[in-house]
C-alpha cells in the first residue's frame, strides 16, 4: 500500500508547513526584524499567517477528510496568535513577561498534547497539525513580538554538539537505571535495526525534537526566566514538560513516563540555557530519544 505521504498535495503540503520553520532557523532575530519591518500595513502581517491553512486544504481535500472545524482553525488560530502578541509587543516592549503570552502558549500547547485537531486529519497526517501551530508560534513569537532570547537558529554550531552531548551524558547514567528499575525502560540487545540511527536521530531532532524545545525552551522557559529567575523556570518548565507526557504510550496517566521527561528537562534546560541555543537542548532531546528508540524501548 502506497504511503499517503507521497502523494503529490501531501508533499507540497510538507514542503509548504516546514518552509517557515526552516526560513525562520537560518534568517536569525535580524533577519525576524527586518520582515516585520517589511510587513507593512500592520495588518498585512497580522492576516499573513492564515496562509497557513493552505497546507490543511492540500491534505484534507484530496483525501476526503475536509473539515470546516479544522479549516477554521488553521485559518483563524494563527491570525489569533499574531493579534495578541501584536497586542504585547505594544503593552510590555520590556519583554518582562506578560500573561497573555504565556495564555497563547497554553493554547498552543494543550491543541497538541491533547490532540484536539487529530481528527481534521486524514489517518498518519496528524503531524502535520503539530508543524502548523509551531509555525503560529514561530511567527507570532519572532516576527510579530520579536521575542528576545528564543536561540532558534539551524547553523550548528560546535559549542552546540559539545554542550548537547554532554547534558546526555549527565542524563543517560542517571535515567537508565531509573528507568529500568522502574520498569519503563527495557533493554533490547542488539538492536533490529542499528543502521536506521543516523535516519532516526535526524527525523527526531526535526519533528520531535526542535518543536518541543522552541515551545518549553525558547518560549516558556525563557520567559519564566523573566518572571521567577533562571533556577525557577528551569524546574517550572521541567515539571511542565514532563507532564506534557502524561499521556503517552497509555490511556491514564503514565507517571513513569512523566517522572522520566522531567529529569529529562531539566538537563534539556540546562543545555538551552548555557548559550540560550535551541540546537543544543535539540541535540540533547534527540539523542535521548534515538538511544530510547534503538536500544531501551
Amino acid at each position: 500500500m502506497t504511503s499517503p505521504w507521497l502523494h503529490p498535495s501531501v508533499l507540497s503540503a510538507a514542503l509548504l508547513a516546514l518552509a517557515p520553520l526552516f526560513w525562520l532557523g537560518f534568517v536569525g532575530e535580524q533577519g525576524c526584524a527586518g520582515l516585520r519591518a517589511r510587513l507593512q500595513p500592520a495588518l498585512l502581517r497580522l492576516l499573513l499567517p492564515a496562509l497557513l491553512v493552505i497546507p490543511y486544504l492540500l491534505v484534507a481535500v484530496p483525501a476526503d477528510s475536509f473539515r470546516w472545524y479544522g479549516c477554521g482553525v488553521y485559518l483563524c488560530a494563527p491570525v489569533l496568535v499574531a493579534c495578541c502578541l501584536a497586542w504585547v509587543a505594544r503593552r510590555d516592549p520590556e519583554q518582562t513577561g506578560h500573561w497573555l503570552e504565556f495564555v497563547v502558549l497554553l493554547g498552543l500547547g494543550l491543541a497538541v498534547d491533547l490532540r484536539w485537531l487529530e481528527p481534521a486529519w486524514p489517518s498518519g497526517l496528524a503531524a502535520f497539525g503539530k508543524v502548523l501551530l509551531l509555525d503560529a508560534g514561530l511567527y507570532g513569537f519572532l516576527v510579530v513580538r520579536g521575542l528576545s532570547g528564543v536561540g532558534f537558529d539551524l547553523r550548528l554550531r560546535g559549542s552546540d554538539w559539545k554542550t548537547g552531548l554532554r547534558e546526555w551524558c549527565f542524563y543517560a547514567p542517571m535515567a537508565i537505571p531509573l528507568g529500568l528499575w522502574l520498569g519503563f525502560l527495557h533493554v533490547h540487545w542488539p538492536p533490529k535495526h542499528p543502521w536506521m540511527a543516523v535516519p532516526m536521530w535526524l527525523f527526531t531532532f526535526v519533528l520531535i525534537a526542535l518543536p518541543e524545545e522552541i515551545f518549553f525552551r525558547g518560549w516558556m522557559q525563557n520567559l519564566l526566566e523573566r518572571r521567577i529567575g533562571r533556577r525557577g523556570a528551569l524546574a517550572v518548565t521541567a515539571m511542565l514538560f514532563g507532564l506534557s507526557h502524561f499521556n503517552k504510550r497509555t490511556h491514564f496517566f503514565n507517571w513513569r513516563y512523566v517522572l522520566l521527561a522531567a529529569l529529562a528537562g531539566i538537563f534539556y534546560g540546562r543545555a538551552w540555557r548555557e548559550k540560550r541555543r535551541i540546537d543544543a537542548s535539540a541535540i540533547t532531546h534527540a539523542t535521548v530519544d534515538t538511544l530510547w528508540g534503538l536500544l531501551l524501548r
